[in-house]
C-alpha cells in the first residue's frame, strides 16, 4: 500500500494546478468558457480568490492551442503597482504581448518611434499593425488579476476602453474578429472604471465559477482509494467545504493522510477550525478575513450586514445590489443561492462566527457628556 504522503501528493491547495494534475476538476465553467472563446465571444471570470480562476485559464489556454488558437496571458500583478508610471504600465503590457506572441518588434525602439502618440494609441497600434498583421489565426488574450489596477496611483480606464474599442472595431475591420479578450480577477465590471464619465464596461459574457459539484468531482477520488468507501468520504468533504476548490483539495489531502478510522468531521474540527490561525497554511481563511477587516471605512457596515445574516432565522438575506453585499461576495465568505445571500460553507460559519464579529466590530462612539441644567435660584 502507498504511503499516506504519496496519496496526499495528488492534491494541491493553492496556486494553478499543473496541466497534468490528476485531481483537476472540470466544471461547467470550463466548457462554457471554451465554447464562448471558440465563438470569439469576449468573457470575464470575476470571483473571490482561490476559486480556481488561474487553473481554469491554464486549462482553457491548452484546449484553445489544440484548436490552433494563439493565446497569451497578461498577469497585471507582474507589472506592479508601486513606483510605476502610466507609460511604464502601458509599455509593460505591450512588452508582455510582444514576448508572448513572439512579435518581430524591437519594442524599446518601436515605442520611441511612436512618440507623438499617447501610450494608449501606441498599444492600439501594436495590436492593429503588428499583432493582427503577423498572426492570421484566432487570438485570445487573457488579462489576469485585473483587480490589481484598483491599487494603481492613476486610472487606467482607457485600457478597458481599448478592449471595448477592439470589440467594436469588428464591424469595421474584419481582422479584429480574430481577437478576443478574457478578464479574470476579484472584481465586478463596474469596479474597473474609476472615472465618473467613463462608459460602463458592458461587453462580454460573465462566466459563473461555482464550487465543485459531486458528479464533477470524481477525479478527487484518486487519493482516497485506501479508504473502504471513498465516495461517501468525498460527499462528506464537499458538504464541509461547500465545493470551494482550495478547501476541497486541502480536505482531500488531510483525509488521504489520515487513518481510515478518523472521521471527516474530526479532521475538520482538529485540523482546520480549532486554532485556525495556526493551521491556515497556505493562507486561505486569513485571506477572507483580511479582505473584510483591512478596510476601516467599510468595516462596520460589512460586519453588521454579516451579523444580520447569521442572526436571521434561516441564515440568509435577500440579494440586493448594495456595495456591502458585493464586497462580502468578493471576499469569498458568502455566495448567492436561489436569490439569497448565504455563508458559503460550514467551515466559514464556524470560523467567522458571532464571536469573531464582536471581536472586530468597532466600538460605538462615546456618548456626549450629560449636562445638568442649573437649578433655578430661589427668591426670598
Amino acid at each position: 500500500m502507498q504511503q499516506p504522503y504519496q496519496l496526499a501528493a495528488v492534491y494541491q491547495a493553492g496556486g494553478s494546478l499543473p496541466l497534468d494534475a490528476p485531481t483537476y476538476v472540470m466544471r461547467q465553467a470550463d466548457e462554457v468558457l471554451f465554447q464562448s472563446l471558440m465563438r470569439a465571444e469576449p468573457c470575464y471570470v470575476f470571483n473571490s480568490r482561490q476559486m480556481g480562476k488561474s487553473s481554469l485559464r491554464v486549462r482553457t489556454m491548452q484546449r484553445l492551442r489544440q484548436e490552433n488558437v494563439r493565446c497569451a496571458a497578461i498577469d497585471l500583478t507582474a507589472i506592479g503597482i508601486q513606483q510605476v508610471t502610466p507609460e511604464q504600465w502601458y509599455a509593460s503590457v505591450a512588452a508582455i504581448m510582444v514576448e508572448a506572441f513572439g512579435l518581430p518588434v524591437a519594442l524599446s525602439k518601436w515605442w520611441r518611434e511612436q512618440e507623438p502618440l499617447s501610450w494608449l494609441q501606441r498599444l492600439e497600434h501594436l495590436i492593429r499593425e503588428v499583432l493582427l498583421a503577423e498572426i492570421k489565426v484566432p487570438i485570445v488574450i487573457f488579462i489576469d488579476e485585473v483587480d490589481s489596477v484598483l491599487g494603481l496611483p492613476f486610472w487606467v480606464d482607457d485600457f478597458f476602453s481599448l478592449i471595448r474599442h477592439c470589440y467594436e472595431q469588428r464591424t469595421i475591420e474584419p481582422s479584429y474578429g480574430r481577437l478576443t479578450f478574457v478578464l479574470l480577477g476579484v472584481a465586478t465590471p463596474g469596479m474597473l472604471l474609476q472615472g465618473r464619465s467613463a462608459t460602463p464596461f458592458n461587453i462580454g459574457r460573465s462566466i459563473e465559477l461555482e464550487g465543485f459539484q459531486y458528479v464533477e468531482a470524481m477525479p478527487l477520488l484518486k487519493g482516497l482509494g485506501h479508504h473502504s468507501d471513498p465516495k461517501t468520504l468525498l460527499r462528506q468533504i464537499l458538504s464541509w467545504s461547500g465545493g470551494q476548490p482550495f478547501l476541497t483539495q486541502k480536505l482531500c489531502a488531510l483525509v488521504a493522510q489520515a487513518p481510515p478510522d478518523i472521521s471527516v468531521e474530526t479532521l475538520v474540527q482538529n485540523q482546520i477550525i480549532d486554532n485556525w490561525e495556526s493551521h491556515d497554511h497556505p493562507e486561505h481563511l486569513r485571506t477572507i478575513g483580511d479582505r473584510i477587516l483591512l478596510n476601516p471605512t467599510r468595516l462596520e457596515p460589512l460586519l453588521k450586514l454579516y451579523q444580520r445574516l447569521l442572526l436571521s432565522p434561516r441564515g440568509e438575506l435577500p440579494l440586493d445590489a448594495s456595495p456591502e453585499q458585493r464586497e462580502l461576495l468578493l471576499s469569498g465568505l458568502l455566495k448567492q443561492q436561489q436569490g439569497s445571500l448565504v455563508v458559503k460553507n460550514p467551515i466559514y460559519e464556524a470560523v467567522f462566527d458571532l464571536e469573531w464579529i464582536d471581536r472586530h466590530l468597532p466600538p460605538p462612539p462615546p456618548s456626549p457628556p450629560r449636562t445638568t441644567a442649573p437649578s433655578p435660584q430661589r427668591c426670598f
